[in-house]
C-alpha cells in the first residue's frame, strides 16, 4: 500500500509546485519585459560644448571666414519630449581685417585694420523639437534623432584693444539631437547671433554711414557647436508622462 501511495503523492507536489511556479515565472517575466521597455524620463540635462564662432561685420561678411575656437556648457531644462529651456555660455574669439572686404574704409587705405578679439555669450534659448524626442522606451512615439530649432535672449561681452563692449543679442538657429543612451545625448546647433553693438570689431562705422534701428549696420557672429550631455533628475515614474 506504501509503494502504491508514494507515486501518488509525489504526484501531487509536483503539480503542486507547478501550479505555484508558472505564476511567479509569468510574473518575473512581466516584469523583465516592463523594465526593459521603459526608461526613466529626465527633466534636465548638463554637459559641455565645443565648436567655432564666426564674425560678420564690417570687416567681414563671409560665414566661413575667419572661423576662431570656441567651448562652453550648457544645462537644459526639458518640459516635455518636444519643448526645452537652454540656457549656454562659451568663450571664443572674433577675428576680422578690412583687408578682407571690398569696402572703401578711409580711415585704413594706408594699413588694414585687424583684430581679434576675446568673446563670452550667455544665451536662454527656447527649444522646439519636430519629433518627440527620447529612446524610444520612455515615451511612445519617441526618436533618439530629432532636428529643431531655437531662438530666444543672450548677452555678449566682447575685449580686446583698448575696448570692452557689453550688449545684447537675439541668438536664432537650427540643430539636430541624437540620444546616445537613456542618460546621454550628442547634440549639434548653429546660431546667428544678432547683437545690439556695432564695435564687437573694436570700430564704429568705420565707413562713416549713418543709419538707423536695432539692427542695422551692427556687428554678428555665428556659432557652429557640437554637445555632449548628461541627463538626470529622473521624473516620478508612477506619475503622468504628460506632466513633467
Amino acid at each position: 500500500m506504501n509503494g502504491l501511495a508514494f507515486p501518488t503523492h509525489h504526484k501531487q507536489g509536483k503539480d503542486m509546485m507547478r501550479r505555484l511556479l508558472i505564476p511567479m515565472l509569468i510574473v518575473m517575466l512581466t516584469a523583465t519585459k516592463a523594465g526593459a521597455q521603459e526608461d526613466p524620463i529626465y527633466r534636465m540635462e548638463m554637459g559641455v560644448e565645443a565648436g567655432a564662432t564666426g564674425y560678420l561685420g564690417d570687416f567681414n561678411g563671409n560665414l566661413t571666414k575667419d572661423l576662431q575656437g570656441a567651448a562652453g556648457i550648457v544645462v537644459r531644462r526639458l518640459f516635455n519630449p518636444y519643448i526645452g529651456l537652454n540656457l549656454s555660455g562659451f568663450y571664443g574669439k572674433l577675428k576680422g581685417s578690412s583687408a578682407d572686404v571690398e569696402t572703401y574704409y578711409p580711415d585704413y587705405r594706408q594699413s588694414a585694420y585687424e583684430f581679434s578679439n576675446t568673446l563670452v555669450d550667455v544665451s536662454l534659448t527656447f527649444e522646439y523639437n519636430f519629433w518627440p524626442y527620447g529612446t524610444g522606451r520612455d515615451y511612445r512615439g519617441a526618436k533618439r534623432l530629432t532636428p529643431y530649432v531655437f531662438g530666444g535672449i543672450g548677452a555678449t561681452s566682447v575685449s580686446g584693444g583698448t575696448k570692452n563692449v557689453f550688449t545684447a543679442n537675439i541668438p536664432l538657429g537650427i540643430g539636430v539631437k541624437y540620444k546616445i543612451s537613456p542618460r546621454m545625448n550628442l547634440g549639434l546647433s548653429w546660431a546667428m547671433h544678432f547683437s545690439l553693438n556695432d564695435e564687437l570689431d573694436g570700430v564704429k562705422d568705420p565707413a562713416y554711414v549713418k543709419s538707423s534701428g536695432a539692427f542695422k549696420n551692427t556687428d554678428d557672429y555665428s556659432a557652429l557647436m557640437v554637445s555632449l550631455t548628461y541627463s538626470f533628475s529622473a521624473k516620478c515614474a508612477t506619475c503622468n508622462k504628460d506632466n513633467y
